[in-house]
């Protein structure tokens, strides 16, 4: 309404003009606008919230908030909306019961092992957990019966503690599993080699404290 009494609104240079700035803006806004109707379709379709853990591309994270501008904020990095929503994501918060975030480690173990040992095993080095649930339980899946071993893996939920990372919760509940192979005289294989060892490969528990390890150190 007010361009016919800008000075010079009549001349074509000034029309020429207008049209440059117009166009300027318009391709400059376009990834505004993507960004924002990103953002309006994950909050309306609830594909993340606040609080979950989540794992986009290759970041992961807890979601600590989510809006038009700035999209979505995990420890220590802010993630545009059309990445969240253009990319494949995890969300390892919406399946549990209540609060928390699922666990899952998987290892191989030889045929000439029990399952049902491996089972108690895995579920014992999950029980030493102060973190993981005792409700709803740990559960172990075999999910691959391959040429020379089954594949076991472990799922189990974790009490979140404020915006704790995935992997503080995981690296103890690793170290458990070996340990508890390591007790059992259990040896945890590759999946890749050509034949079996004259001696079992395990760590015995008088060695788990050689040098530089220390014992107040969990």
């Amino acid at each position: 309404m007010a361009y016919p009494y800008l000075p010079g609104s009549g001349t074509e240079a000034f029309k020429g003009l207008s049209v440059l700035v117009g166009l300027m803006i318009s391709l400059g806004a376009s990834s505004l606008v993507g960004q924002a109707a990103s953002g309006l379709i994950l909050m309306y379709t609830r594909t993340i919230r606040t609080g979950e853990y989540v794992q986009i591309a290759e970041n992961e994270g807890t979601v600590l908030e989510l809006g038009l501008l700035p999209p979505a904020s995990a420890p220590e990095m802010t993630l545009p909306n059309a990445l969240i929503l253009g990319d494949v994501s995890r969300n390892y918060s919406r399946t549990v019961q209540g609060d928390g975030f699922i666990l899952t480690t998987t290892v191989t173990i030889w045929y000439d092992t029990p399952w049902r040992q491996v089972q108690a095993m895995l579920l014992d080095a999950a029980d030493r957990i102060p973190g993981v649930l005792k409700e709803p339980p740990p559960q172990v899946f075999q999910t691959t019966l391959s040429d020379f071993y089954p594949e076991y893996r472990l799922v189990c939920q974790a009490i979140p503690e404020g915006a704790k990372l995935r992997a503080e919760v995981m690296s103890p509940l690793n170290a458990n599993i070996q340990d508890v192979f390591d007790e059992y005289g259990v040896q945890i294989i590759s999946p890749y080699y050509r034949s079996d060892p004259e001696e079992p490969k395990l760590v015995p528990k008088d060695q788990w404290w050689l040098p530089p390890a220390r014992r107040d150190v969990k």
